[in-house]
């Protein structure tokens, strides 16, 4: 049985995004724990993780974020492929490899599934198409979505020092691989129907990154001379922090472009364009011509 859970903070925007992905993608047998979100999504997630781990027919839990739609109706049969190898413990739609010691998973080498990110006000949208074969091998995924074996489900809990919103799941993914499991991402279909800002509170991502460096200290012994440590945590989240706001006014640009080539195509449909259409290759008949004899 594939369990579903969410945290929900905003009733409405369950109902709309992760509730009716979850409607879609759910099987007959599947349960829903979903609940009010608690202190903080760590703290959430450990409620999840601890509802789901009671169960003795468990093959999967899948979290998503309240705003995030499932858009497979054969999500569980995906997710099984992703679980047929004892080893997987985190399954997720887009993660990256070589990201090292941060929770700034886009500062790897990204990998995902078919993933769209959608804003309402004002209304945008930029797909990324399906990029893989087959389930890969990632060091971190995004928490937008976590799909956790059973082995997971019972052994993994989320650090619940690091943050408030941010580092969970970078810090369970890590746990997993210290325990010689593995961390896939899969291509499981979900649209995130989220601002395009992709950090509201800098402050807050910054904070949670040098908690979880503090939390991941890999320092040789014997270092007599730690009070450099905050400064150094300190500019190195600031670093991933800018590097996000970049992908994030490129993600911004991308919405842009693909929204006017969804308006270009519609306006080639109308019956005005075919009608000018003579028109304009005449037109680019007589430049062509023109630009040749400004050559000679």
């Amino acid at each position: 049985m594939i369990a579903f859970g969410c945290s929900i903070v905003a009733p409405h925007v369950y109902e709309r995004c992760a509730g009716a992905g979850i409607t879609r993608a759910a099987e007959r047998d599947s349960i829903v724990l979903a609940h009010a979100a608690s202190a903080s999504v760590a703290r959430s997630y450990n409620l999840l993780l601890d509802r789901a781990a009671a169960r003795a027919d468990l093959e999967g839990l899948a979290i998503v974020h309240q705003d995030a739609e499932l858009l497979d109706r054969d999500f569980c049969t995906r997710l099984r492929r992703a679980f047929a190898d004892p080893q997987v413990a985190i399954v997720g739609c887009i993660g990256a490899i070589g990201v090292g010691d941060s929770i700034a998973w886009w500062d790897g080498t990204a990998l995902h599934g078919a993933l769209t990110y959608r804003q309402r006000d004002p209304d945008r949208e930029v797909s990324f198409g399906p990029g893989l074969d087959a389930p890969t091998e990632v060091d971190t995924v995004y928490g937008v979505l976590l799909a956790l074996s059973p082995w997971a489900v019972e052994n993994l809990r989320c650090n619940e020092s690091i943050g408030l919103l941010n580092g969970y799941d970078a810090d369970l993914c890590r746990q997993a691989r210290a325990a010689g499991r593995k961390v896939l991402v899969a291509d499981l279909g979900v649209a995130h129907h989220h601002s395009f800002d992709l950090v509201s509170d800098i402050e807050t991502w910054v904070a949670a990154q040098m908690r979880a460096a503090d939390a991941w200290e890999t320092d040789a012994p014997g270092d007599d001379d730690p009070a450099w440590k905050p400064r150094a945590r300190r500019a190195e989240a600031a670093a991933g922090a800018a590097r996000l706001l970049a992908a994030s006014k490129l993600l911004q640009l991308d919405a842009s472009i693909e929204r006017d080539r969804r308006e270009l195509k519609a306006l080639r449909t109308t019956r005005s364009w075919r009608i000018t259409e003579p028109l304009r290759r005449g037109n680019a008949i007589v430049s062509d011509a023109r630009k040749r004899l400004k050559g000679h």
